[in-house]
C-alpha cells in the first residue's frame, strides 16, 4: 500500500484509551424506543460522537428484518447509496495529493470522448436546440455537480445504478446532451461521479473498486464494504420498508435503482450509488474524515490540508451552493452526504463530532419518529449540531 503514514503508537494508544473512557448516554435510544414498539419504525442505528466533551451515543433500537425478527445490529450490510460519492472524493483527492491530476484540467484529457459536447438550449419560440458547448467539462465539474449532467444516464434508467461499467457509462453520457453550460449551474448527478471514477481507472491503470479497496478500504481495515457482497453477507443484510402516512412499514425486497441480483457478474461497481457497508465500517472511514485523514487504526489517508482544503471546502463558484468533491459541505466544519433510503453521515473537523444514522427506508418524510430523533440530537451535542437536513438525502430524480 503506497504513501500511507503511521501515527505514532504512543498517541494511537493515547487515543484508543480516550476512546474507551467516553461517558456513554442513551438519549437517541430513549426517543425511539416507543416508535419501533409501535410498529412505526422497523429498526435504525444512530452514533452520536462529541470527542471534546469525551461522550458517545450509539443505539440498535427495533429490527433489521420485522417478520423474521432480527435485531438490527452495527454488523449488518445495507445500502449507502450516495454516500458513496464521498469515497470517490477521496480517491480524486488522493490523486490531486500526490499531483497526478488536477481539479481544472479537463475530462477530455482521459477520457477524449468528452472533447466535444452538446448543449440543450431553448431558443426565443421555445424550440429545443442543440449547440457546442462553450466550456471543457473539469474534473473538478464532475464531483461537483456542475458539468451539466442530468442525475442518470437512459441505460441506468432502466438496468439501474449497478448495471453499466464506469467507462460505458462514460461513453453514454459523452453521447447525450448536457443540460446547461459546464459550469454555469449545478444539477445533481450520479453520472459526473461516475465520470470522475472512470478518470481514475485511466490514470491509476486499475478497475475504481480496486484502487478504492487497496488504498482506502483496506488501510482502514473496512472489510465490509463492496459492491459485490456475498450470498452470506446478504442473508443478514438490513431489509428495507416503504413508509406510508398512517400505515405499517411494508417490506420492501428490491428498488429499480438496486434491482436484483445483488451480486455476480451483471453488478459493476457505481461511484455515484452502489457500494454496500455497514455501520462498523461507515465509522471508520467518517472518523477520519473527522480526524483530518486518519483512522482510528492510526492510519493516514490524507493530508490534513487536502481534507480541510478539498474535502470540507465547497470546490462551486459561491453563487452555485456548497458541495466539495462527492461531499455536502454545511459550513463551520460540517461535512458528509446521505443517501437515497435515507442514510446519513456528517462530522465535524473544528468540533470533532460524529452524526451517523442508518436506516432503509422510503419516504421518511411520513416518518412520525424525525422530530423526537432531532430534539435527541439537539440534546446530545447541546445545539451545536449543524440544523436541517442534508439535502443530498433520498435524491433518486
Amino acid at each position: 500500500m503506497k504513501n500511507l503514514y503511521k501515527i505514532p503508537l504512543v498517541l494511537l494508544s493515547l487515543n484508543l484509551l480516550v476512546c474507551a473512557c467516553k461517558q456513554e448516554t442513551h438519549i437517541v435510544e430513549q426517543a425511539l424506543k416507543p416508535h419501533v414498539e409501535s410498529g412505526n419504525l422497523p429498526g435504525a442505528i444512530s452514533v452520536l460522537i462529541d470527542e471534546k466533551a469525551n461522550k458517545q451515543d450509539i443505539a440498535c433500537v427495533g429490527f433489521a428484518n420485522v417478520d423474521e425478527k432480527r435485531q438490527i445490529s452495527m454488523d449488518q450490510m445495507f445500502m449507502q447509496c450516495s454516500q458513496t460519492k464521498g469515497f470517490c472524493g477521496v480517491t480524486i483527492a488522493m490523486l490531486v495529493e500526490e499531483g497526478k491530476i488536477s481539479l481544472d484540467e479537463p475530462v477530455s484529457k482521459y477520457l477524449p470522448e468528452f472533447k466535444e459536447m452538446k448543449v440543450l438550449v431553448k431558443d426565443k419560440e421555445g424550440k429545443v436546440q442543440l449547440v457546442p458547448a462553450k466550456n471543457q467539462i473539469t474534473i473538478r465539474m464532475v464531483m461537483n455537480h456542475t458539468a451539466g449532467f442530468p442525475f442518470e444516464i437512459p441505460s441506468k434508467k432502466v438496468k439501474g445504478w449497478p448495471g453499466l461499467s464506469l467507462r460505458d457509462t462514460s461513453k453514454e453520457a459523452a453521447s447525450e446532451p448536457l443540460l446547461f453550460e459546464p459550469g454555469t449551474k449545478s444539477q445533481y448527478s450520479n453520472t459526473g461521479i461516475d465520470i470522475g471514477a472512470a478518470v481514475i481507472e485511466v490514470v491509476t491503470k486499475q478497475p475504481w473498486d480496486v484502487f478504492l479497496k487497496e488504498r482506502v478500504l483496506l488501510p482502514l481495515g473496512m472489510k465490509n464494504t463492496t459492491f459485490n457482497p456475498t450470498d452470506e453477507q446478504l442473508k443478514n443484510h438490513i431489509s428495507m420498508y416503504k413508509i406510508s402516512k398512517g400505515k405499517t412499514p411494508e417490506f420492501t425486497l428490491f428498488n429499480n435503482w438496486m434491482p436484483l441480483p445483488h451480486n455476480g457478474p451483471t453488478v459493476f461497481p457505481s461511484a455515484g450509488a452502489g457500494l454496500w457497508t455497514t455501520a462498523n465500517d461507515q465509522l471508520k472511514f467518517y472518523k477520519m474524515l473527522m480526524n483530518l485523514g486518519v483512522g482510528d487504526n492510526g492510519v493516514r489517508i490524507l493530508k490534513e490540508d487536502t481534507v480541510k482544503n478539498l474535502l470540507a471546502t465547497s470546490t462551486r463558484p459561491q453563487s452555485l451552493g456548497s458541495y466539495s468533491l462527492g461531499l455536502n459541505v454545511a459550513g463551520n466544519g460540517w461535512f458528509g452526504h446521505g443517501g437515497a433510503w435515507n442514510t446519513n453521515c456528517k462530522v465535524n473537523w473544528k468540533n470533532k463530532q460524529l452524526q451517523l444514522w442508518v436506516v432503509q427506508l422510503l419516504n421518511t418524510k411520513d416518518g412520525n419518529w424525525q422530530k423526537d430523533y432531532n430534539k435527541a440530537v439537539d440534546d446530545f451535542f447541546k445545539g451545536k449540531a449543524e440544523k436541517g437536513e442534508d439535502k443530498y438525502v433520498g435524491r433518486t430524480k
